[in-house]
């Protein structure tokens, strides 16, 4: 009894292990959420859009879209004080602020000049709880004040009861297949296809490498540990880190590191290989992945082809130094010994001359200098008398094949 309870123990603790291994930190479904000042991710997804409202005494009423838009409504009409921005501006406050939202490019009318040409602009200051005068008990949350700074700026403070936070993120930290792209991980969230399966996102077979490009803030870049590789099922796909990042090298956003992967498929598989990778990061929640690799065919045990180009350039490289040499030596050789000049210089003249002679015939050369001296049917003197044909007086020459 005591022995199956400790197997069923190690068999749950085995699979827990397991799930909390892909368990990776996933970008919000929206752009509602912002970071605490302990760096915890509090999501505010199921609060866009939620309107509310504010009575103010001149007739007209603020009303907050949370992560939408801010506007003053009236009975001539509406003006809009800015839009949520896509970028994100929703950052941790201070003081009694839990959070502070800008909203920016609202109505021009008047307001041409402000805040750089963005039209009129709001400030919301968010409270997790209720407000400081005591409203909002028993509702889910309300505007406390409104202050127009100007004619075309306005502070509202909001009251609601804030999400639980989320786990510690690494901010600034990010990994991509560029050096400055981020496509697997931005700012310490892993992207949406990469925090779990996603056979739509799998690498063909045919790529036996794959390059990753991480990068964090300098000043805590030395936090980041070596990365930790896990392959499931366990065997069939050989993996293997390399690159500064798999050395442990810090990295930073000026030099980011480079983290190798050189996986080969040793069974053939109908369905992909996962490869969840881990990057520990001290005092913060771990930088997780997956990535999954297709094996539609076995593949060598490391570049065969590769190694064969290798093995040519080497070879190239090792003819060519020896051709140079043996030419610049033959030259120097004949120059200075034999006394030979110009293109006769050149070794191996002497062979090709004759080989052109032999395919091109004696009769489409030219004649050396030398021979027309060494000839003894050649006068030098002019012809004797014009009646002598000239066509009679013709040197004996040693032709040179044509080059």
């Amino acid at each position: 009894m005591f022995h199956s309870a400790t197997l069923t123990v190690l068999l749950l603790t085995g699979v827990l292990l397991q799930i909390s291994w892909v368990t990776s930190i996933s970008m919000p479904s929206s752009n509602c959420y912002a970071f605490n000042n302990s760096s915890r991710i509090v999501d505010f997804s199921s609060w866009t859009g939620d309107p509310f409202e504010y009575d103010e005494k001149q007739g007209s009423d603020v009303v907050v879209r949370f992560c939408k838009d801010v506007e003053s409504r009236s009975q001539t009409g509406y003006v809009d004080f800015g839009r949520f921005d896509r970028f994100n501006y929703f950052v941790a406050g201070s003081g009694q602020y839990d959070f502070v939202q800008e909203f920016y490019n609202g109505d021009l009318m008047g307001c041409e000049q402000s805040y750089d040409k963005m039209g009129r602009t709001a400030q919301v200051n968010v409270i997790c709880g209720s407000c400081p005068n005591g409203q909002c008990k028993g509702r889910p949350g309300c505007i406390c004040h409104v202050a127009h700074e100007s004619n075309c700026r306005v502070l509202i403070e909001l009251a609601i009861s804030c999400e639980k936070p989320g786990p510690q993120i690494f901010q600034g930290f990010t990994v991509g297949f560029h050096p400055r792209s981020w496509e697997l991980v931005y700012n310490g969230m892993t992207q949406f296809g990469f925090e779990k399966t996603h056979h739509d996102f799998s690498f063909q077979t045919s790529q036996t490498q794959v390059v990753l490009f991480t990068s964090a803030i300098a000043s805590l870049s030395s936090l980041v540990r070596k990365p930790i590789l896990k392959v499931l099922p366990n065997d069939g796909l050989r993996v293997k880190l390399s690159g500064s990042a798999a050395s442990g090298k810090p990295p930073t956003t000026l030099s980011p590191t480079m983290l190798i992967l050189d996986w080969r498929c040793e069974v053939t598989r109908n369905t992909p290989y996962e490869v969840n990778i881990t990057i520990p990061i001290e005092g913060y929640e771990p930088i997780q992945f997956v990535l999954t690799k297709m094996c539609d065919y076995k593949q060598d045990q490391g570049g065969g082809a590769t190694r064969g180009w290798a093995i040519f350039g080497v070879i190239s490289c090792i003819f060519f130094v020896s051709s140079t040499i043996f030419c610049c030596g033959g030259f120097i050789y004949k120059t200075k010994v034999e006394r030979q000049r110009g293109v006769d210089a050149l070794p191996g003249m002497t062979y090709l001359s004759a080989c052109l002679e032999a395919v091109s015939g004696a009769g489409q050369g030219y004649s050396r200098p030398e021979d027309s001296y060494a000839s003894g049917e050649t006068s030098w003197e002019r012809p004797p008398g014009p009646s002598q044909p000239q066509a009679s007086w013709r040197p004996t020459e040693r032709k040179y094949g044509a080059i």
